[in-house]
């Protein structure tokens, strides 16, 4: 039962984001991109903090060794941000593609676009696939760190399930719109996408074996969960959400933030269990 809902929740999470970003990046629901940064930051960290760790310092493992994993788990996300395998990539400063500054450009309201390796790189196709292995390993690690949770307690499970789909969400736009530079085929940039984001399976039922052989190592593997989540939210999301904005745009920023702990608590209530 816990490996069938490890493999549901990867895949909603995996494909079900990439879905979601096509809708917002090729129009359907556009508008709302900057609501999902704070929907996604909101739901990132009332996982963290609300849930994950809790249920592990909840465990025989000593309050020390947890914080001291956590403080390890953040620098080490910094450290592959830095080679660019986890980066939820939003820089911030203009990115010129084949001649043309995706930012603010109109194709991606919102959301700065990431690229691995030299900047022209995604015309000359070697670049998309470039951004299409980095997203492959961060999935990878996605799928680790949910069967991680379903294992320690479902709803555990369903929670970072729902954390990585709307975390996701802004990283699979930057990736949709690099692919789009290297093709005009906006079915083909989406296949692609979403295989990248079906490897989140796969880290699933790697992560599956891996933490049912370390079952004595569960709490630190929440830990590192929470580490994961923590860093996305204050590194890539929270520092977007920090321009100036007029009171009504603000106002809906809190909101979309309180809608995404919101959300968290709501899946918290599901019937306890394993």
């Amino acid at each position: 039962m816990t490996l069938v809902a490890i493999l549901m929740g990867t895949l909603v999470s995996g494909i079900g984001s990439v879905w979601l970003a096509a809708a917002l990046s090729f129009g359907v629901l556009a508008r709302y991109t900057q609501h999902m940064l704070s929907l996604a930051a909101g739901a990132l960290m009332a996982t963290a903090f609300m849930h994950l760790l809790p249920e592990a310092f909840e465990s025989q493992a000593g309050a020390h060794d947890l914080f001291m994993t956590l403080l390890i788990g953040v620098v080490f996300f910094f450290l592959l941000d830095k080679a660019e395998l986890w980066h939820h990539g939003h820089e911030h400063h203009h990115e010129q593609i084949g001649g043309q500054h995706l930012h603010g450009s109109g194709q991606l309201p919102g959301v700065h676009v990431h690229v691995h390796g030299s900047a022209h790189a995604p015309n000359s196709g070697s670049g998309s696939w470039a951004v299409l292995a980095g997203d492959s390993v961060h999935c990878f690690g996605d799928g680790v760190l949910i069967a991680s949770a379903f294992i320690a307690d479902m709803r555990l499970g369903m929670m970072a399930a729902l954390a990585v789909l709307v975390h996701e969400v802004p990283h699979h736009m930057g990736d949709l719109v690099v692919l789009r530079q290297s093709t005009d085929n906006r079915r083909m940039a989406l296949v692609k996408v979403s295989m990248a984001g079906a490897v989140t399976s796969l880290g699933g039922l790697v992560g599956y074996w891996l933490v049912d052989q370390l079952q004595d190592f569960l709490p630190y593997f929440l830990v590192v969960a929470s580490s994961s989540f923590v860093y996305v939210a204050l590194a890539d999301l929270i520092p977007q959400l920090q321009k100036r904005l007029n009171a009504r745009e603000t106002a809906a920023q809190v909101t979309w933030l309180l809608v995404g702990i919101g959300m968290v608590t709501l899946v918290s209530m599901a019937p306890h269990g394993h």
